[in-house]
């Protein structure tokens, strides 16, 4: 969990530097899913809201092969479809699951 922390770090850094305070991961995976959809807008509804941080979560753990994209709507946004399930986690489990993704996307934004 140490290593963790210490990998999380300068993910948690850059965001705090570029937007000014630190995000919760809530905040996160909406900005990933934003940048996924590639289409920011001013003001977003409550709902998407919720599916760009699906968005974002699906994104995440496409690159563990729980999710594949499966095209777009209409209007732009990307679907998926779950390969396998993911796995349950406690609470905890579920935040140190999602960062270990986290920061494995940021370092792949970093190399593209």
């Amino acid at each position: 969990m140490e290593d963790l922390e210490k990998r999380w770090k300068p993910v948690e850094d850059m965001l705090t530097a570029r937007f000014g305070k630190k995000p919760n991961m809530e905040a996160i995976l909406f900005l990933i899913g934003v940048n996924e959809i590639n289409h920011l807008k001013k003001k977003y509804t409550k709902e998407q809201k919720q599916d760009l941080m699906h968005v974002a979560v699906c994104t995440l753990l496409s690159k563990s092969g729980y999710y594949e994209m499966d095209g777009y709507d209409k209007d732009g946004w990307p679907h998926f479809k779950e390969l396998q399930p993911v796995p349950k986690f406690n609470l905890e489990e579920q935040e140190a699951f999602l960062k270990e993704h986290i920061i494995e996307y940021f370092s792949d934004e970093e190399e593209a």
